[in-house]
């Protein structure tokens, strides 16, 4: 579609959004009248604006000018003049001021207003600070405006022009104009390669010092949303280069800058050079030193632990075996204690013993776990209250562009508890981490638990499986599979796969079944068919939250993208009484399933009564949840949308990119969450991500059935492809330095 301009007064505002800007307001250029849509922050009735954009048709409203940019002017003549102030653009004036301000100053009120705001002293009902502020605020406005255009010559959209004048104001287009690449750190949403794009238009230097420090902090962030606290030297120097197009010299010195400014940290270790963005530098030393310092206890085994276990196993009728009996004196008497071993192998009962012994020492206990869904398990498998860990150290409200969360628990307002216990610690990056430890004061027990077998946390950090490396923490892994479990070919064949055996493919046991099928097409047409009538009946199960395909990946046939629109379009069809939203070349439809792809600590949520009355609310969606779209309001451009455990949270349809389809997710969100009933295609796909560790954690989601359609072939060479993507992370090297030199000064 070709972009248009339109011109014309402003004669009606229908909605504002006063966070954002986005407007729907009636432009009358004399000729004809349009509904206009678009982010028009602080435009007023009575001004005069130039816009470029896109007549859309929209199935309620009709035909609308879609606003992607646009130039206002204030009007000259009385008439406009009054409508102008009358409509609450400039704060202090209304309709009733505005007639006698216009009536004095008549075409020349303007001036006045922003030259010689003293004479609006003299109208009645005015004051020498109310004249002031209303310059103020005219003045701004349009310094305001004056940004926004210049911004826009060089291609930054009115959004983050507007972000860009709130974060900078008058200093603005100074800034842009020096260093764009300042945007990248400053403006949420705004990356290294929109700063470059800009600083292209402006001119800046391709070698400039500026560009070439920001494109290393960009490979060092970007390598942390892979999963990496850091990069080897080496690796770093070809990922800038590639990017950069600058010679080597050029970045060492950039480098070395970035160094001096304690913007990024370099060590060697085991003969690679390491380079750091320093906030991960610092957070792996500090979750190594609170790891210490919460282990670094002279506590004694108590000497009733046997017969205290003996007794809770005759009240319980069960028996601990030997491994889980180890984890529970541990647990007890040990500062920091971690418990591993797959599906069926005995955590469960493992920490429901702890918790009762502890109890019964009088400890207060808190449960927490890194997603909502794991927290809920935790609450049904233990009968005591969980929480997530964002929760439990009360998240609190951040700007928009800060980088991490902030909590009210932290080392000046510890956590006030004896014991704390956290399952499901393969998800926790560093991040979370460093804010939990940091919450927790020496002398309070600690005991971590999961399945070191399951993928890496989706942040960065290889948490779990560094703090078993190192060899400092006690640590006891879990193997025996007891016997209710091994009656699941689940847990059976999960357990095969880990240690790299052939599986059971001969559907003959009651929740783990095989289908094969040797093409794309098919697979897919299988998945409709087991999602939409098949597996609801057989399970007893909702189509769409209580069966989940889990694919290897997000591109192709098989990949999430497309399978999601196959499935949406089988479960969930454009109908006339259900509203649907477009964007970025996806179309949300009330009654999708979608999923947080990233973490918002701002944005609020609500639990309703029966009676609809909120009976709790609270701050933050986090990556990985999953929930359904319950309306979407295309006149307030609203979607609200009800994740687990009945939260609602409302988002504009300017964030719907925190959104997506979620009918099928790849098996790296899908870690934490628990299933009824998972679906696996799995066909053909890169050697690296199929793997071992990938089918693993893939069947251990699901807690009724395993669907695997495709080829025998392909589970097999998983399951003897025990080859990883690695991870960059040294918090094992910081444990073994610190537990070294502690040991060293004590001796």
């Amino acid at each position: 579609m070709s972009i248009e301009t339109i011109e014309g007064t402003i004669e009606e505002i229908i909605y504002k959004n006063e966070e954002n800007g986005y407007t729907v307001c009636v432009l009358n250029n004399s000729k004809y009248k349009v509904t206009c849509v678009g982010v028009m922050q602080n435009i007023g009735i009575g001004e005069f604006i130039q816009a470029n954009g896109q007549y859309v048709s929209h199935h309620v409203y009709g035909e609308q000018f879609n606003i992607e940019s646009y130039h206002a002017s204030i009007p000259t003549n009385a008439q406009a003049i009054e409508k102008y102030l009358s409509s609450g653009a400039i704060k202090g004036i209304g309709p009733s001021l505005a007639k006698k301000i216009v009536k004095r100053f008549k075409e020349d009120t303007i001036s006045v207003i922003e030259e010689q705001p003293e004479l609006l002293i003299d109208i009645k009902g005015n004051s020498e600070r109310k004249a002031q502020e209303i310059a103020s605020t005219f003045i701004e406005q349009k310094a305001m405006r004056n940004t926004t255009l210049f911004l826009q010559d060089y291609g930054i959209t009115l959004t983050y022009a507007i972000k860009i004048y709130n974060q900078y104001k008058e200093r603005s287009i100074a800034i842009v104009q020096n260093n764009p690449y300042r945007l990248a750190e400053d403006i949420y949403g705004i990356g290294f390669k929109m700063a470059d794009t800009i600083a292209e238009k402006i001119g800046i230097d391709k070698i400039s010092m500026h560009r070439i420090k920001a494109g290393i902090k960009y490979i060092l962030g970007q390598a942390s949303q892979d999963g990496h606290t850091c990069l080897p030297r080496y690796m770093l120097y070809q990922r800038s280069i590639q990017l950069l197009e600058a010679p080597e010299e050029l970045i060492e010195n950039a480098l070395l800058e970035l160094q001096m400014d304690k913007q990024v940290f370099t060590q060697q270790i085991d003969e690679i050079d390491f380079v750091y963005l320093i906030t991960y530098y610092y957070m792996e030393l500090s979750v190594a030193r609170k790891l210490y310092d919460l282990s670094d206890t002279n506590q004694e085994q108590p000497p009733s632990i046997d017969k205290d276990i003996q007794r809770i196993e005759k009240e319980r009728n069960m028996q601990l075996d030997i491994k889980q009996k180890t984890a529970v004196k541990q647990a007890v008497w040990q500062g920091v204690t971690i418990i591993t071993g797959g599906p069926g192998t005995g955590k469960t009962t493992t920490i429901n013993t702890i918790i009762e012994l502890l109890e019964e020492q009088n400890m207060e206990v808190l449960l927490a776990a890194p997603t909502g869904r794991a927290a809920k398990r935790m609450t049904e498998a233990t009968g005591k209250d969980a929480q997530t860990i964002h929760r439990l150290l009360e998240i609190s409200y951040l700007k928009e562009n800060q980088a991490h969360q902030s909590f009210e628990k932290n080392e000046d307002n510890p956590l006030e508890c004896d014991a704390v216990i956290v399952d499901e610690v393969s998800m926790v990056d560093i991040t979370l981490m460093n804010s939990l430890l940091k919450a927790i004061v020496p002398g309070t027990k600690v005991i971590f638990v999961g399945d070191k077998d399951q993928l890496p946390s989706v942040g960065p950090g290889n948490v779990l499986k560094d703090m078993i490396g190192c060899g400092k923490i006690p640590t006891v892994k879990l193997e025996k599979i007891f016997r209710q479990a091994k009656e699941s070919l689940i847990i059976t064949n999960a357990h095969k796969i880990n240690i790299g055996k052939p599986i059971e493919l001969c559907n003959k046991s009651t929740d783990f079944f095989y289908i094969r099928k040797a093409d794309a097409k098919t697979i897919i047409q299988e998945l409709i068919t087991l999602t939409k009538t098949r597996l609801p009946k057989f399970a007893k199960c909702s189509s769409v939250e209580g069966i989940q395909v889990l694919s290897p990946m997000r591109k192709g046939m098989l990949g999430v993208d497309n399978m999601n629109q196959e499935l949406q379009q089988a479960l969930n069809p454009p109908h006339k009484d259900k509203n649907e939203k477009e964007y970025r070349h996806t179309v949300f439809r009330e009654g999708d399933k979608v999923m947080q792809i990233k973490n918002n600590y701002n944005i609020p949520w609500e639990i309703k009564n029966k009676y609809n009355y909120t009976k709790d609310e609270g701050l933050g969606v986090f990556n990985g949840d999953v929930g359904i779209i319950k309306s979407i309001n295309l006149y307030t451009e609203k979607v609200e949308v009800k994740y687990e455990v009945q939260k609602l949270v409302t988002y504009d349809f300017t964030n719907l990119d925190e959104l997506e389809l979620a009918y099928a997710v790849t098996i790296h969100k899908s870690q934490g969450s628990e299933y009824p009933v998972v679906i696996i295609p799995l066909l053909t796909g890169p050697s690296m991500l199929m793997n071992r560790n990938l089918l693993y954690t893939a069947v251990t989601r699901a807690k009724k059935y395993v669907v695997i359609v495709g080829l025998e072939s392909t589970i097999m060479q998983m399951i003897q492809n025990d080859k990883e993507i690695s991870r960059y992370s040294t918090l094992d090297y910081r444990l073994e330095e610190i537990y070294g030199i502690m040991e060293l000064a004590q001796v």
